[in-house]
């Protein structure tokens, strides 16, 4: 029986009791990597852009900085936890769907603007849009697939980082080459639309539960109950800011290579694709080898020993460390970005299985408000800070060190 909330509110709709097929299970997971490619593509074109965007509102690296840090991650995290709540007890599909169609439309209107609060605005309209994207997303695909197949399931899902960030580089550059920075904008935002549609009206809502036991509770513990257990939980705690402060570096980092190389290099402006097409072509390859490989080596060696669901990780970035120091240090454009390959690599290991983790501490209907926890404070810290941070530490620099101040 509907309440009225439910019945006069599609995406209110608890979860069906449908069972996909395989194929379409798969399908599913497949549209939604894409939305999440398309998440980061509109997150990430920023940094891609933000050159040429600096020069025409002569901007300083603390403004570019808090557009892509604080005051977007604020907005992203801070309404992601409602509507993580509204995932655990309503159809998921038309959140995704809702979320992404916001998303795209803010990116659109980002080729529009004509002063930098425009362009803070419409960034947090983004943010405010993507924070609908993840968890609903990682509740569906932890009832999409059993408990086994869920690290890999997600560390492809996971997969979209990668594949967005690669599209961001070299469609973005090319573009912007030819057309300007704003027609990149304006086009970005029309496959996310289109998506939104496909999403609402393809996939099926899936049994919350379905390889947890059956439970499929409809009414989901209160939020708070659900942050002091997950408070409790020490390994909750310790995966969540070793998240954050990977996050940190590699938000940061990713937030200004463009900038650094273009600086560094003395790369025109208007030939960006010069840097963004091998740096796409890096992160496409080394992303989507770190990111199956990090939720295969969980799940495999996870048999026998749960714990390697987070030593992966915690290895992969402590070897990255070294290489990606190196990257920045030389002075050789074709020997940095070599090095850096082995990092981008690494780096990308760690989201799946840290997931899969969270998700595994917790009962089915707590699952979306627990990626909601897990990305705010892993966002909080790591988005918000990182970017911010570099960027003001690098107008901090630029009397002594000038050009050479991101280095």
């Amino acid at each position: 029986m509907s309440t009225p909330e439910t019945a006069n509110n599609p995406a209110a709709q608890p979860a069906s009791d449908a069972s996909p097929s395989k194929a379409h299970k798969y399908y599913m997971l497949g549209i939604l990597t894409f939305v999440y490619t398309m998440n980061f593509v509109d997150r990430q074109i920023l940094s891609v852009l933000q050159e040429p965007i600096r020069a025409e509102f002569n901007l300083s690296d603390t403004q570019l900085g808090l557009l892509q840090g604080i005051t977007f991650a604020l907005f992203y995290v801070t309404v992601g936890i409602p509507i993580a709540r509204w995932a655990d007890v309503g159809n998921r599909r038309n959140i995704v769907a809702l979320a992404v169609g916001t998303w795209s439309l803010m990116t659109s209107l980002t080729g529009f603007v004509q002063n930098y609060l425009q362009l803070l605005l419409v960034r947090i309209g983004v943010g405010v849009g993507e924070s609908g994207g993840s968890p609903p997303s990682h509740s569906m695909i932890s009832d999409l697939f059993q408990p086994s197949e869920r690290a890999r399931a997600l560390a492809i899902y996971s997969m979209g980082i990668t594949f967005g960030i690669f599209l961001a580089y070299v469609f973005g550059g090319w573009v912007s080459d030819n057309f300007g920075w704003r027609t990149v904008f304006i086009v970005l935002g029309v496959p996310g639309v289109i998506i939104a549609f496909v999403v609402r009206f393809t996939f099926i809502e899936p049994k919350r539960g379905a390889y947890d036991g059956g439970a499929t509770a409809n009414k989901p513990p209160p939020v708070m109950d659900v942050v002091h257990y997950l408070a409790s939980r020490k390994s909750f705690l310790h995966l969540s800011m070793g998240s954050a402060l990977h996050a940190f570096t590699g938000y940061g980092i990713g937030a200004f290579l463009i900038s650094f190389y273009v600086r560094s290099y003395h790369i025109p402006h208007d030939n960006l694709s010069q840097i963004t097409l091998p740096i796409g072509i890096i992160i496409g390859v080394a992303g989507v080898i770190g990111n199956y490989a990090g939720g295969y080596l969980a799940d495999r060696l996870g048999e026998r020993d749960k714990r390697w669901h987070l030593w992966v990780p915690a290895a992969s970035t402590l070897i990255a460390i070294p290489f990606a120091f190196a990257a920045f240090a030389v002075n050789n454009l074709n020997l940095s970005l070599a090095l850096y390959a082995l990092p981008l690599m690494l780096g990308t290991m760690y989201l799946g299985p840290v997931i899969a983790s969270a998700h595994g501490i917790v009962s089915p209907p707590m699952r979306a408000l627990t990626s909601a926890i897990l990305f705010f404070i892993l966002n909080l810290i790591g988005l918000g800070l990182g970017p911010t941070l570099l960027g003001l530490t690098s107008d901090l620099l630029k009397p002594v060190f000038g050009m050479e101040s991101l280095r």
